[in-house]
């Protein structure tokens, strides 16, 4: 039995938010056993914001709605050094190397898990909620308020006690922070809807955006809203949509038409402006010509959209509110630099940039919180590779491993989650390529036939190990030299193997390589008996 509450006192231990007395010192002195007050206007960030602005309620549609194309998966960890550098290669930008590396790292650290009690949880996370709709809201409230609240409910006795057993997402403009002073900064949660309700707080994972705005008050222990730095631009985005709308609501006449000569009776009004709609108003007289019998002026009190810059300030707001949401504006409709490879660009810029690193700090905070209680190796992670904007990558990484021999087929497959071949053994081999010979194997040269006055096995060893013209057969030689204006082969021994390469002379050769065989054939005649001499910094090696 006491092994069992020193697992859950570990378990407890490793899940709390509790920080050291001498930092609490430092920062809590003044804070009392009292309730934390926050600053920020959570409320308004949803009911002026997700429910009454198009935009931000598009871009956070857009955000959430694309995490959900990201599964999850659990896994036990191996190596927790392969783990730190995996998650460091998650965090950045991708690419074909950092897939490729990411996909191999996390191979090593980790082994994927199935039908843990903790996937039959994440999968239903609560009775009224199944996944998909459980991971909207908390990156909902996240981007809205800054704050993510998910609370736990576990058995108090029984076989599942210290695990919970459903999950829910509490609503963090609801939600407040208790403090028991300073030896327990943040002791529960007060969620106050339809009354108040106070939570202990071990039994909530709260997630929360940075916030460096320390008053002495605890007000930093919740989380900053993206839109509380976007508020002004949240506004002027209502209030530019609002006075477009009034304007059009409120339309009225452009001007007055008065006549310069005497002023007109009713009567001569109405007829006037009854032969202007009737001669000059419509498609047809677009672009004519009025002649008057009197002189006329205009006064103008009225201003078109174009004049009030409605339209110019609007998109110039919903460019600012993407800039703090991270989220390429095309993706928003906005059409003046709109193409395909833009489009294709901006939704791989959205999972990079909005989704995945949003997904990451949740991964992080569920690593901390809940994986603990179901095991200590217990890993929770998205699989990235699953977004479809990031298949292009894939298809690179694909090439990569095609032409990367140092690497097994095996390996290879565990890369791409297609799963390792057990029952092929030769999967497990590496398969090197035949044009590549090991630098420190031994050659031994054919005796040459023109009496060279230099270290042949030095030689060798620089100029035929990795060079591009180097074959295992006589033909493919000869092909080789013919493609390089000459003809012939000369041979050479190693470990026990005879390989080939064009031209009768290496010396030759080279010459052809660099397109010096004129010079090379010139001095031959006027001296037949030369010494060849190679630079061995001119050859090329693989």
């Amino acid at each position: 039995m006491a092994s069992f509450l020193d697992r859950f006192k570990n378990i407890v231990s490793k899940s709390a938010q509790k920080t050291h007395i001498d930092f609490n010192k430092a920062i809590y002195n003044y804070l009392g056993d009292t309730l934390v007050w926050n600053p920020e206007n959570d409320d308004t960030y949803i009911d002026k914001g997700y429910r009454y602005n198009a935009t931000i309620y598009s871009i956070i549609n857009l955000i959430t709605k694309s995490a959900t194309n990201i599964p999850f998966q659990v896994y036990e960890v191996q190596k927790s050094n392969d783990l730190k550098r995996y998650k460091a290669l998650t965090s950045g930008d991708f690419n074909s190397n950092t897939v490729l590396q990411a996909k191999m790292l996390q191979k090593k650290a980790l082994v994927e898990l199935e039908d843990t009690e903790l996937h039959e949880l994440l999968d239903r996370p609560n009775p009224a909620q199944g996944y998909n709709a459980w991971i909207q809201e908390i990156i909902a409230f996240g981007k809205l308020t800054g704050n993510r609240y998910i609370y736990g409910i576990g058995p108090d006795t029984g076989a599942g006690v210290g695990k919970f057993k459903e999950l829910y997402v509490l609503p963090s403009q609801k939600v407040e922070i208790n403090s028991g002073g300073i030896m327990e900064p943040v002791k529960e949660y007060t969620l106050s809807y339809n009354g108040t309700y106070r939570i202990a707080a071990d039994e909530v994972c709260h997630i929360k955006d940075t916030n460096l705005y320390y008053d002495g008050t605890g007000s930093h222990l919740y989380g900053m809203s993206p839109l509380k730095a976007g508020l002004r631009v949240m506004d002027a985005n209502n209030q530019a949509l609002t006075t477009g709308v009034k304007y059009l609501q409120n339309q009225t006449a452009r001007g007055i038409l008065m006549s310069e000569e005497g002023d007109l009776n009713e009567v001569q009004a109405k007829q006037l402006k009854d032969k202007f709609r009737q001669q000059y108003q419509g498609s047809d007289n677009a672009g004519d010509v009025i002649i008057t019998p009197k002189k006329l002026s205009w006064v103008n009190f009225g201003l078109n959209a174009s004049d009030l810059s409605l339209i110019e300030q609007y998109n110039g707001t919903i460019k600012d509110l993407c800039n703090i949401y991270n989220v390429p504006v095309q993706l928003l409709n906005n059409t003046e630099s709109t193409t395909y490879n833009n489009m294709k660009e901006a939704k791989k810029a959205l999972y990079q940039n909005a989704v995945i690193p949003e997904l990451n700090k949740i991964r992080d905070e569920l690593n901390r919180w809940l994986a603990p209680q179901y095991g200590d190796k217990i890993y929770i992670d998205f699989d990235y590779s699953a977004i479809p904007e990031l298949q292009e990558e894939m298809d690179k990484v694909v090439g990569q491993m095609s032409q990367a021999w140092w690497i097994t087929p095996n390996e290879k497959r565990a890369a791409m989650s297609y799963g390792l071949d057990e029952e092929n053994d030769k999967l497990n081999d590496y398969y090197v390529p035949a044009n590549l010979m090991p630098i420190n194997g031994d050659i031994i040269p054919e005796a040459a036939d023109k009496g060279l006055d230099l270290d042949i096995s030095k030689l060798f060893k620089t100029a035929v190990i990795n060079t591009v013209d180097t074959y295992t057969t006589i033909e493919e030689a000869q092909a080789r030299a013919i493609e390089m204006g000459g003809i012939g082969y000369h041979e050479h021994l190693f470990n026990g193997s005879t390989v080939f390469m064009p031209f009768a002379t290496h010396a030759e050769y080279e010459a052809a390589k660099n397109n010096r065989l004129d010079e090379f054939y010139a001095a031959q005649r006027r001296d037949e008996g030369y010494n060849e001499e190679i630079d061995f910094d001119s050859i090329e090696t693989k």
